[in-house]
């Protein structure tokens, strides 16, 4: 297996253990707190568990594909699997936001036991995201990925999320004898559902400008327009340019017309 398919994967696998291990006690915190933005995590959470499992699955058959089919490889694979961690945190958005409007509808208090457990997975998820945005931010950057894009966009997202959660049971707890302190909890859950908005815009604008073949930043096509430019002479007629991007490569293809006297040797 390539070096790079290495990485990716034991770095997929990595995210996938401590989303597991984080998960479980923040479901126990959520049930001891009766806190609405603790069951959104714990289902957020869920989908994060169930994309970041697919994006391994998609990793490891990238990087075990065959190359006998005379393909541009599994890449479009990778997008598939981004627009399946952006369809997840969809569905999260849908829970985040039903769950609050539902809690502002009949409003209860957090539980004091629950909630400063919560206060405290919080805290220790906030370390690990931020350490897994980072580390999987570097591996993106390394060698260009969907998958690992997604990745570290989502550990973003869950980094902000999780410190949204915070401070929203921090303050539940700090400021319960005020009448209004019963909005906090359920208005802190549309915060999370922003943070969420956001990462689903930016998988799935990435993934489908991919899938489509817009490949080519500006600065690329102005560099193959000079060459064509200064290279004019040698061809009779230009039919077209395509891309097409395969995991971290890019595929240009350029229809050139020749004149059909000259030899092949000239062209």
């Amino acid at each position: 297996m390539p070096p790079h398919a290495v990485n990716k994967e034991r770095s997929i696998a990595t995210s996938l253990v401590l989303d597991i291990l984080l998960m479980i006690p923040d479901a126990v915190a959520a049930v001891l707190a009766n806190s609405v933005i603790l069951y959104a995590d714990v289902l957020k959470c869920g989908s994060e568990v169930l994309a970041t499992f697919l994006a391994l699955i998609t990793i490891r058959r990238i990087a075990r594909g065959r190359t006998t089919e005379y393909d541009y490889g599994l890449g479009k694979l990778e997008n598939l699997g981004s627009l399946a961690v952006a369809a997840f945190m969809l569905l999260s958005l849908g829970i985040v936001c039903f769950i609050g409007v539902e809690r502002i509808r009949e409003p209860e208090l957090v539980h004091a036991e629950g909630a400063w457990l919560g206060v405290g997975l919080m805290a220790v998820g906030v370390a690990v995201n931020v350490f897994q945005w980072l580390r999987t931010l570097r591996v993106a950057r390394r060698e260009r990925s969907p998958i690992m894009e997604s990745q570290w966009r989502l550990y973003r997202a869950k980094a902000f999320a999780d410190a949204t959660v915070f401070l929203a049971l921090v303050s539940s707890l700090a400021l319960r004898h005020q009448p209004w302190a019963v909005y906090i909890d359920p208005i802190s859950s549309f915060v999370i559902a922003g943070f969420l908005l956001f990462s689903i815009h930016a998988v799935g604008t990435q993934s489908v400008h991919d899938l489509l073949d817009r490949t080519l930043e500006e600065s690329l096509q102005l560099r193959i327009v000079g060459e064509l430019a200064r290279h004019h002479e040698s061809y009779v007629a230009l039919h077209g340019v395509r891309s097409r991007r395969s995991g971290n490569r890019l595929y240009i293809e350029l229809f050139l017309e020749f004149d059909g006297d000259a030899p092949m040797r000239e062209v």
